[in-house]
Parts: C-alpha cells; structure tokens; sequence
C-alpha cells in the first residue's frame, strides 16, 4: 500500500468498534482518516434526488431554463 490511497467500507459494530467489509492488512505505523456517513442523512438524501427529479424533469422547467443553457 505504499504511496496509495485506498478506500475501505466498514460498518461500526453496537460496542462502536469499527469492522471492515473486508480484510485489510495495514503496515505498522499507517495513518488512517475516517469519514462518517450517517445513515439519516444518506436515507434523505436519496429521498430528495427523487423528489427533485420528478419535479425538475418536466417540459415545463426545460423551456424556463433553456435561454441559460445558450452560448451568447
């Protein structure tokens, strides 16, 4: 893993411990940064891109926006 960034999927068990999906053998002294997804905002997010799309994928918004899509 030398000079390499690696993305790893992990879920947190109910003691808070972290648990790859995966097997990782790290070498001693690696540094690790962690992001934390929360799962109420993933499940809103998705919920949103449908209701925006189904509002924003219309005949009707097209032809509002269709003058800011034209090179001047």
């Amino acid at each position: 893993m030398t000079g390499m960034r690696t993305t790893i999927e992990a879920d947190v068990d109910e003691h808070g411990n972290i648990r790859p999906l995966e097997k990782v053998l790290l070498p001693p002294g690696a540094r690790l940064l962690i992001t934390i997804i929360e799962p109420e905002a993933v499940d809103t997010a998705l919920l949103s891109e449908a209701t925006l799309a189904a509002d924003w994928d219309r005949a009707e918004e097209d032809a509002a926006w269709a003058s800011l899509g034209q090179a001047q």
